[in-house]
């Protein structure tokens, strides 16, 4: 394998299962010329007057779609860890007897595990999109016959759209639809809000399937999915279980350290002069970003402030501000907890977006750089800002990128983040993995005080006659090691076998993650 430096200084494959590669350039250096993919054409002749695109069930649809091996078959994540349909899915295609399916997920989740039992036996070749946990731990120890692909959630819709990735056959789970193909994700039993990241499947891919749980007379209304694009629908007993869109990084933090963390995050949003009418704000799921949206909602309210709008993933904490008043919209990417849900589903001012609109790097702008902040997470960070969210310092890929790095766009980033994990170190010299360069971090909090990237000088300036803990990366970086010892012993790879690569936001090549020798 051919290994090129990139503009991050890190070494990538020059050719990723087959297909020549581009190396990370540098933000914003690598501009693509010619024209987007394009569908194919279909006539109304070849489907039904009548509207109804009923099958009987999933392998008939498959064998309508004109399965076969080494296809690339699309799923999406909204559903979450509660997913019963992609195993249903991969289940199938083994009793067809198909092999060397590259699976092109928007996210896997530990419900996955399943499907261990078809990378090895072949029916899956290889797996492009965020592999959480058991899959991830299973690339990193080298055993999947492909080298996994991780994007962001733009990044796969920009894939798509460049035509980076050709998707076969689309399979959308879809919690209720009706026989044309119309379908939505705020009603039903599986209800899970939008069906935002199937958005790009739906209109690129040579088929699509839509299965449904929650079957209804044309039309179904609202549809976030246009049956015009749909091939097949596919009825079964049940999509899986919505209640667990609700996961143990969507719950609110009960950490003394990770509570003052948001405390210092809100309080520097604030005395840094972003919280004002008008303003705009994201934050992650995760715990200590929905502590920190809690802290500001009541900073808000004490200041009379009212944002223009709020980027989710949604939580009830962001439909309380919404229904309180301290925002005009949601502007939804996923909804992360049933609140979300029957917002979307009752408030017409909650409104459900894709990675289209909010992440989309090759498109005529996106919603990301509007924000005047982030807030997100990170398992490492180092002394250049650079940041890691996709491996550990063990080296195990264990996490998605999601909509991470789309997000680094906005007018300021914050990671905010504990020093240390379970006594190692989260601050250290180098990343293990660069998943964002340094230069789009502005701002890294920690229980032990607030870096500002050198860089951001009217950050500095804005905050430096306040009383917030002001310190610098090196500092903080000092003090770990006083605590925790030098940085984590570094991990024994086999820098021969890159079993995954991460992709930045433009499709180019951003670093490799290689096998870990046990």
């Amino acid at each position: 394998m051919k290994m090129i430096k990139n503009a991050a200084g890190r070494m990538v494959p020059s050719e990723v299962n087959g297909v020549e590669q581009i190396p990370f350039k540098g933000i914003g250096k690598y501009k693509p010329t010619g024209n987007k993919a394009k569908p194919p054409i279909r006539t109304c002749a070849d489907y039904p007057a009548d509207g109804n695109k009923i099958v009987k069930d999933l392998k008939t649809a498959l064998k309508k779609a004109g399965l076969k091996n080494g296809m690339t078959i699309s799923t999406h994540h909204h559903l979450r860890n509660g997913d019963v349909l992609t195993n249903l899915l991969f289940d199938t295609i083994k009793s067809m007897g198909v092999k060397n399916i590259r699976w092109y997920p928007s996210a896997s989740f530990p419900c996955h595990e399943h499907l261990i039992q078809y990378l090895e036996d072949g029916t899956i070749h290889h797996i492009e999109g965020s592999m959480n946990g058991p899959l991830g731990r299973y690339t990193t120890e080298g055993k999947m016959k492909g080298v996994g692909v991780l994007r962001s959630h733009g990044g796969r819709y920009q894939a798509v759209q460049d035509g980076d990735v050709h998707i076969d056959i689309a399979v959308i789970a879809s919690p209720t639809a009706d026989p044309f193909g119309n379908a939505n994700g705020v009603t039903g039993n599986a209800a899970c809000g939008l069906l935002g990241f199937a958005l790009a499947d739906s209109e690129y891919a040579d088929q699509v399937i839509c299965v449904t749980d929650n079957l209804v007379p044309f039309p179904c209304v609202p549809w976030q999915i246009q049956g015009n694009n749909v091939d097949h629908v596919v009825e079964i007993e049940s999509l899986g279980d919505a209640s667990k869109i609700v996961s143990g990084t969507t719950q609110i933090t009960k950490s003394p350290d990770r509570l003052l963390i948001a405390e210092y995050t809100a309080r520097f949003v604030k005395e840094s002069g972003i919280l004002k009418n008008g303003f705009s704000f994201q934050a992650g799921a995760g715990g200590t970003s929905l502590a920190f949206a809690i802290y500001l909602k009541e900073m808000m309210k004490e200041a009379n402030i009212k944002a223009r709008f709020i980027r989710g993933g949604s939580t009830k904490y962001l439909v309380e501000m919404l229904e309180e008043g301290l925002t005009d919209y949601i502007l939804d990417g996923q909804t992360f907890d049933l609140e979300g849900v029957r917002s979307m589903r009752e408030n017409p001012n909650h409104i459900n977006t894709s990675p289209f609109t909010s992440y989309n790097y090759h498109g005529k702008g996106n919603f990301a750089s509007m924000l005047d902040c982030v807030v997100l997470g990170a398992t490492e960070v180092d002394i250049n800002f650079n940041a890691n969210v996709a491996t550990h310092s063990d080296g195990y890929l264990l996490h998605g990128i999601g909509g991470w790095q789309n997000c680094l766009a906005s007018k300021c980033t914050i990671l905010a983040i504990p020093s240390f994990r379970d006594r190692i170190p989260v601050v250290v010299d180098e990343v293990t993995t660069v998943c964002g360069p340094g230069e789009l971090v502005d701002v890294i909090i920690t229980e032990r005080g607030i870096a500002i990237n050198p860089k951001r000088k009217d950050l500095l300036k804005a905050v430096k006659d306040t009383d917030l803990p002001i310190t610098t990366i090196k500092k903080i970086k000092s003090e770990i090691d006083e605590i925790c010892g030098k940085n984590p012993a570094k991990p024994k790879l086999n820098r021969d076998k890159v079993v995954a690569v991460i992709k930045w936001v433009d499709g180019t090549l951003l670093d490799s993650v290689y096998q870990v020798v046990k």
